[in-house]
């Protein structure tokens, strides 16, 4: 399918009129009709379905409040061509489809691309900073924005910045009770990517998988559990197979975000632009509202839909004090991700202060200060 471009814009306005004098004439006794309202053709795309929540927001969310700011000013309307699901591309190449426009505008999973986007990876090595993920998208779309670091990640792929994702807070799904920290130790937990080293303070053995594999491989014998996520073990099923529920809160991870094909937002007028950028910002705002509240739903879905189960689903909160020794016990993965990008002459060292601080500034303390630590 090729996506139509910005450059097919178009201009309506009343039927011409057959002679100059007419238009003259109409022009003069209604001259708001004289101005013409240029549509603008956009191709918006995802790998994923709308029934994951950030995707899903794209077309309630996102358009419609771009057509709501362009509407008021009455210049510019966007026609959209809307291809969700992997219809144009698939999970493994979402930063490269936006960027070779096979979409204009997409989200971009930028947590699968450690190589490309190594400083997009912070949340991911700094566990136990926030498990609220309002404040974590908060503080990504800012920094994203603000900081010549982090936009240069997304701008030397030609790509422009629009709108923050995140996960809601990890906890640990098991098919035995956990009682204590010792109930993990030599447990095998499959774990995505660099997570699977949080749990290295309670002695259980990473198995590297995704939340397509986590199901299978329980019930295989493969692992015994996950590190996982309410939002998406919920729609997995998860709780079938790992009913032990343990809260906590390791923590938000940032997982990306929509993009814009640099070439397009080029040619683009000023107002068009301007109208994306808020309505990038309104995305991300319900998009960490609703991570809030499905959170809690998710787990109370999973008790409601496991409870005839041979092992009903059971929540329960790991102790205060079993939780600070899993976050005492907690590698220098911050100290390593600086170490490794520092190597790469990028600012990292500076670059987890200014994360950190964001968080401060924003009232949050974190409850592991990776950047004093």
């Amino acid at each position: 399918m090729t996506p139509l471009k910005h450059n097919s814009v178009k201009a309506y306005c009343a039927s011409p009129a057959k002679t100059l004098g007419a238009v003259t004439l109409a022009a003069a006794l209604h001259p708001a009709s004289a101005s013409a309202i240029e549509t603008i053709s956009l191709t918006v795309g995802s790998s994923h379905p709308t029934t994951i929540p950030w995707v899903g927001m794209i077309p309630q969310v996102f358009i419609p409040k771009v057509n709501e700011i362009l509407s008021k000013e009455g210049e510019y309307e966007v026609n959209w061509t809307e291809a969700y699901a992997g219809q144009l591309y698939g999970t493994n190449a979402t930063l490269t489809s936006i960027q070779d426009g096979i979409a204009d505008i997409g989200w971009v999973f930028s947590y699968l691309e450690p190589s490309r986007m190594p400083l997009a990876q912070i949340s991911a090595y700094t566990p136990f900073t926030t498990s609220d993920p309002e404040l974590m998208l908060d503080v990504m779309n800012d920094l994203m924005r603000s900081v010549p670091e982090f936009r240069a990640e997304w701008e030397d792929h030609d790509l422009v910045f629009l709108g923050a994702t995140a996960s809601d807070t990890y906890d640990i799904y098991t098919n035995f009770p956990v009682e204590s920290l010792d109930d993990l130790e030599g447990a095998r937990i499959s774990a995505p990517g660099v997570l699977g080293v949080w749990l290295e303070p309670v002695g259980a053995v990473p198995v590297d998988g995704t939340l397509a594999s986590y199901y299978t491989d329980i019930q295989t014998g493969v692992s015994q559990g996950v590190v996982g996520l309410a939002t998406g073990n919920l729609p997995a099923r998860i709780y079938e197979v790992a009913p032990y529920v343990t809260q906590v809160n390791l923590g938000v991870v940032f997982s990306g975000g929509l993009a814009i094909n640099q070439f397009t937002w080029d040619g683009l007028p000023e107002p068009v632009q301007e109208a994306l950028l808020e309505a990038g910002e309104a995305y991300t705002r319900a998009h960490g509202r609703d991570l809030a509240e499905r959170y809690g739903s998710s787990l109370e879905r999973m008790v409601e839909l496991g409870a005839d189960q041979s092992t009903p689903v059971q929540v329960q909160a790991l102790s205060d004090e079993e939780r600070q020794q899993w976050i005492d016990g907690m590698p220098g993965l911050a100290e390593q991700w600086a170490e490794r990008n520092e190597g790469r002459g990028l600012p990292a060292r500076e670059l987890l202060s200014t994360y950190m601080d964001a968080m401060r500034e924003r009232g949050h303390e974190p409850e592991l200060a990776w950047d004093r630590n």
